[in-house]
């Protein structure tokens, strides 16, 4: 068995782990008792589930975005290089049929999301505030994610690195049910959540509606 099939194969069962716990998971999840809005509707919850999901994840929508615009800009392009590579991952038995060209386009931007995550994980430690509330999790889920990141822009312009981007994205995939990584399964529901709570209350989006 050749090195890169055996880290293929462990970089899958590596996924098939994290899929059946992250869907364990929100199967608790999903099991856990909600409390029902008693109140009467005002307004329309899929026009605040709209908003919530488009306009509300505008860095204007928060005080916080808003006064710290550089931050915002850099954990979205962070994220964005987050879906890129687990794209690349899943692809890439068959990135070789890609141009040259597409092939550094998609290094480059691996690389990116690699140096935005690592000014993040440097920002753990110069931000007072931000160190103040960062837990070790904080700091090791930013450096796996980063390496995940850097290993892919590694090997889409080194081939003999394909093993080596194959350990550290199983690395990351068993780290994830049990890191602050799992977030990314609960955003889209408290979003969804949001969403619908304020468009029932006719609270956001701000309309006439609401006004009156």
């Amino acid at each position: 068995m050749t090195l890169i099939l055996f880290t293929q194969i462990f970089v899958g069962l590596a996924l098939v782990f994290t899929v059946a716990a992250f869907g364990w998971r929100l199967r608790l999840f999903n099991a856990l008792a909600r409390p029902v809005d008693r109140s009467t509707p005002k307004g329309n919850p899929r026009l605040g589930i709209l908003y919530a999901f488009t306009l509300g994840m505008a860095p204007w929508a928060k005080e916080s975005t808003r006064r710290h615009g550089i931050a915002y800009l850099r954990g979205v392009a962070f994220h964005l290089g987050i879906f890129l590579v687990l794209g690349i991952l899943i692809l890439s038995p068959w990135l070789y049929l890609l141009p040259v060209t597409w092939r550094t386009l998609l290094a480059l931007g691996a690389a990116l999301g690699a140096l935005l995550g690592l000014a993040g994980f440097i920002a753990r430690f110069a931000e007072h505030n931000l160190k103040a509330l960062s837990t070790p999790d904080d700091y090791t889920a930013v450096l796996v994610v980063s390496l995940f990141q850097a290993s892919a822009g590694l090997w889409l312009v080194y081939a003999p690195a394909l093993p080596l981007f194959y350990i550290v994205s199983a690395i990351m995939l068993v780290y994830a049910p049990f890191s602050k990584i799992r977030h990314c399964i609960y955003y889209a529901y408290s979003r969804l959540f949001f969403g619908k709570f304020v468009g029932s209350r006719a609270v956001l989006p701000h309309s006439q509606q609401g006004a009156r």
